[in-house]
């Protein structure tokens, strides 16, 4: 007999409105416009799935365009804004007032611009039974408290937890200490920073005891439009805002659950600029905001902060 099992499905619906603006004439050497000509940008690593597939059908659409990214963590990426090194930054916070006074003192008008919604995804090893997390045991488990498996799960067997961070200065890391411990900073002494998001998962992969933390991004099997289908090297824990957490309370970073909100671990996508001509980086940003951009955002598995969002229930046989 085959097992039907009902998901939630959101899809996407879009209103045209990408402006095709102003390419004005450089006074400084830059020979970029809107839609042309070659730049650089800087982008916390953590998005470099969905920003590489932006970049990608970007290009195409505009073959006198070419962007060239460089991944990093969060902070350098923010600095390397801030001092005029590039004019485009992908994010996941806005512009501190400290930071927008000091650019708009250089008669700079920095712009932030709101693109997507992202979850921040638990991940174990593929064999863990241990796939429940309420955010007071995340807290417990940043600050130290909590340092074995058994101390969450009775009887486990799985020993110490080891903590694995894509880079100590990531926007995963500032989100925890910001959204999880309210500012104080992660004391854990079983905490692992590699030096990107594939080696998490590889990590995670390879040592049965730890805790990943990556973007849901990097989760999608693309061969499923639905979104609801996770990499299967690896199992994704279901989060909850209740403790002690249950099957019932907690959720897995779907994009319904982004939606809605159930998920507790949800961050935005910013697209920070510092563009003073208006040229090739806001064409780049502003493609990932209008329409297909968005499209592409929905495809990823995240959710696009415009358009309009259709619900609706699908059967999948198992």
């Amino acid at each position: 007999m085959k097992k039907i099992t009902s998901y939630i499905f959101v899809g996407l619906t879009l209103a045209a409105g990408l402006c095709s603006s102003c390419n004005k004439k450089s006074k400084d050497g830059r020979t970029d416009t809107y839609s042309s000509g070659a730049i650089s940008f800087v982008s916390d690593e953590s998005f470099s799935p969905i920003i590489e597939e932006e970049r990608d059908i970007f290009q195409r659409d505009y073959p006198q365009a070419k962007v060239t990214p460089h991944y990093t963590n969060e902070s350098d990426a923010i600095n390397q804004l801030l001092s005029g090194k590039t004019w485009l930054a992908f994010t996941s916070r806005n512009f501190k007032p400290s930071e927008l006074k000091s650019l708009q003192d250089k008669t700079y008008r920095p712009v932030a611009l709101k693109l997507a919604y992202d979850a921040l995804a638990f991940i174990v090893h593929k064999q863990s039974n241990d796939t429940l997390l309420s955010t007071k045991d995340i807290e417990n488990i940043m600050t130290g408290k909590v340092t074995k498996w058994a101390q969450l799960f009775k009887g486990s067997k799985q020993g110490n937890i080891t903590v694995v961070f894509d880079n100590p200065k990531s926007s995963t890391v500032h989100y925890i200490e910001d959204s999880i411990l309210h500012g104080r900073p992660i004391t854990n002494p079983n905490v692992v920073a590699v030096k990107k998001t594939e080696e998490v998962i590889k990590y995670v992969e390879q040592n049965p005891g730890s805790i990943g933390i990556i973007g849901n991004n990097w989760l999608n099997d693309k061969r499923d439009s639905s979104n609801l289908t996770f990499n299967k090297a690896i199992r994704v824990m279901s989060l909850s805002r209740i403790h002690p957490a249950t099957a019932s309370s907690s959720r897995k970073p779907y994009q319904y659950y982004i939606y809605n909100g159930e998920y507790p671990l949800i961050r935005t996508i910013y697209a920070l600029l510092n563009d003073p001509r208006q040229g090739l980086p806001w064409g780049f940003a502003h493609f990932i905001e209008g329409p297909k951009g968005q499209r592409i955002v929905m495809k990823a598995g995240l959710l696009p902060v415009l358009g309009n969002i259709n619900v609706r229930n699908v059967n999948v046989s198992e």
